[in-house]
């Protein structure tokens, strides 16, 4: 009897869902579940969430007082949202959810921990079990170290923007519990810098990149899980079947399931373990100077820490305008897809590619409607809506 794919990559992987929508992730019933502001960002557009949002905001005040002004209540919001969503996420999965620390704080260890520890008491708060949220972490130095201290207090972290060997193996000799290569982003900067249109599933350079990492961390048993991100095709997620991990967006989840045939396994523990593969020891000036020599690495870890900065200040800017209207604001007319819009389009010719998004790639694919690889103001417009009106 023939199989879906998906049913078959579940045998050997765990699928986690990409996606803050609550009703993608009971369609597809993963075991895990990651979000980001990006995300949050999207699913709070959906009218299927706006009493989420809207109760979030309100508790927001009232904890702070009327007093507060609107920039520290909608920061209190921020945090209170993203557990919101990650408490109802985690009522619908047997897993974990990840949730993200302000991206903006990616380059400074104290405040990293100081936001995760916060982080985890809301959860405590909500009732949620800690030991079922990870906290994503930027992959740089600094996180790492952040993830260190965390990850010896019992609070676990799942370190992103993940790009090269020299990463995975800081966060695999810090302790980290998860950490997320990411595919797709990889395969984009080698496409762009090399002129090349398409790589064969096996060739492509986010496949080996994870490959690699995965290999290496099996080889010397480092207890980190490995889980691949961001992809593009489900040729890229066939060819890491048997990863610790995969975190799939609801499209591809979908074209997996719909999808019958023999799936093989291409990344095995038992294998790892034979290959001959030198080890590395991971110091500051190591990580560093592997770091330069990584021209992809230290672009994308960059536009990626940019990108959900960015992803922040529009979610920010979107609860701004809600909590105003709650609280019956005096009329306004703010463009909040236009400021999105301008805030992507790097080069200001009238269109966002993949490149320039850097936010969440369930996003950009959720914009893109007509699927050509481009956001248009159009596309915006339709997306998150091309005014929000605040009257009394």
């Amino acid at each position: 009897m023939s199989r879906s794919l998906l049913e078959q990559l579940r045998e050997i992987t765990v699928v986690v869902a990409d996606t803050g929508d609550i009703n993608a992730i009971e369609t597809f019933k993963p075991r895990d579940a990651t979000t980001n502001p990006s995300l949050i960002t999207a699913a709070a557009q959906m009218p299927q969430y706006q009493g989420i949002v809207d109760e979030t905001l309100l508790k927001a005040r009232q904890d702070l007082g009327s007093k507060a002004d609107l920039k520290t209540v909608v920061a209190h919001a921020v945090d209170q949202l993203a557990v919101a969503f990650g408490v109802r996420i985690l009522s619908i999965i047997p897993g974990r959810v990840s949730t993200e620390v302000d991206a903006r704080l990616s380059y400074d260890t104290a405040a990293t921990v100081a936001k995760a520890r916060h982080l985890i008491e809301l959860y405590k708060a909500a009732g949620a079990d800690p030991e079922r949220v990870l906290i994503k972490i930027a992959a740089t130095w600094e996180g790492i170290r952040a993830a260190e201290i965390l990850e010896k207090e019992g609070i676990h972290c799942n370190l992103t923007l993940m790009f090269g060997l020299h990463q995975a193996i800081a966060c695999a000799e810090a302790g980290v519990t998860l950490i997320s290569p990411f595919v797709g982003r990889i395969l984009d900067w080698y496409k762009k810098h090399t002129g090349r249109e398409s790589y064969p599933p096996a060739e492509d350079p986010g496949v080996q990149s994870v490959t690699q990492i995965y290999n290496y961390l099996r080889k010397y048993d480092y207890p980190t899980e490995v889980m691949g991100a961001s992809f593009r095709n489900i040729g890229e997620i066939l060819e890491l079947a048997g990863c610790d991990l995969l975190t799939i967006s609801p499209p591809l989840l979908a074209e997996l399931q719909n999808t019958e045939g023999h799936l093989e396994r291409k990344l095995d523990p038992e294998k790892a373990k034979k290959m001959d593969i030198p080890r590395l020891v991971m110091d500051r000036a190591t990580f560093d100077q592997m770091h330069r020599e990584n021209r992809m690495a230290s672009e994308k870890l960059e536009e990626g820490i940019q990108g959900f900065s960015k992803a922040l200040e529009v979610l920010e800017k979107l609860l701004a305008e809600r909590l105003q209207k709650l609280e019956g604001g005096k009329e306004t007319i703010t463009h909040a897809a236009q400021d999105v819009f301008r805030l992507y389009d790097l080069d200001g010719d009238g269109f966002i590619t993949r490149e320039e998004w850097m936010g969440a790639d369930r996003v950009f694919d959720a914009l893109d409607t007509n699927q050509d690889g481009k956001i248009t103001p159009e596309e915006m417009l339709v997306g998150l809506g091309a005014a929000v009106y605040l009257r009394n």
